[in-house]
């Protein structure tokens, strides 16, 4: 089976986001023809758009999968429906958000999957994490992970201390 290398971020602020986001990765390793090769520490964010809020907790893991993009994302999709996720409007409080960032090296524009993730360029909270487990790590049309986050330093990102 061939297999593609794929980031996934993660990122939760209503319940017990720490729990969820956890829970999230476990769920990621269950997933067929999947595995996780790497995890990011979990990371504290200020909420964008809609800033009446609490604060994020974000990560982001680096699958090696055989799912093609598309059930992939069905996938992400259910774990989020599983976690009691509600999408009532754009940037709102949520239980549990799960992204396709990248897709191998694959620039995928369907409908209702864009790859690599729209604006995920411009957001510490996601170039920290992936920065973390793969610096190298390439948006396609934007550069590699370490050098986009020096660009968003203004962003606020806190590592979480692990106990």
């Amino acid at each position: 089976m061939t297999t593609v290398a794929a980031f996934v971020g993660l990122g939760a602020n209503l319940g017990d986001p720490v729990a969820q986001v956890t829970q999230a990765m476990a769920d990621l390793a269950a997933l067929d023809a999947t595995r996780v090769v790497r995890s990011s520490s979990l990371y504290r964010t200020a909420p964008i758009g809609h800033a009446a809020q609490p604060e994020f907790v974000n990560a982001v893991v680096l699958l090696d999968t055989g799912l093609p993009p598309r059930r992939l994302l069905d996938a992400l999709l259910d774990i989020e429906r599983a976690a009691g996720r509600e999408r009532s409007f754009p940037n709102a409080p949520r239980r549990l958000d799960l992204d396709l960032l990248l897709y191998g090296e694959q620039r995928i524009d369907a409908p209702g999957l864009v790859v690599p993730h729209p604006r995920m360029h411009e957001r510490a909270f996601v170039l920290a994490p992936l920065a973390e487990i793969a610096p190298n790590a390439v948006v396609p049309g934007h550069g590699r992970a370490a050098e986009l986050l020096r660009a968003v330093g203004d962003q606020e990102v806190r590592a979480i201390e692990r106990t």
